[in-house]
């Protein structure tokens, strides 16, 4: 999938933990872990802002576009 999710990158950076995300974006830790991990198929615009809210940064903060033809071709 082209669009990779740096949501461990923002956590780490604003040093918050799973659990405390969790709680303040109200959001199951399944659904924030599956998140996290890039396993997420969608994500809803309230989640998104919840979150960029959370981690005070901006949705291009968290969710990055990587072309796959550039980057194969690059190797």
């Amino acid at each position: 999938m082209p669009i990779i999710v740096n949501l461990d990158v923002m956590m780490a950076k604003r040093k918050i933990s799973l659990n405390e995300l969790s709680e303040r974006v109200d959001l199951t830790l399944s659904n924030l872990s599956i998140l996290k991990t890039g396993k997420a198929k969608a994500i809803r615009f309230s989640t998104l802002d919840a979150i960029c809210k959370a981690l005070d940064c901006q949705p291009g903060d968290i969710l990055e576009y990587v072309n796959k033809e550039k980057r194969t071709t690059n190797r």
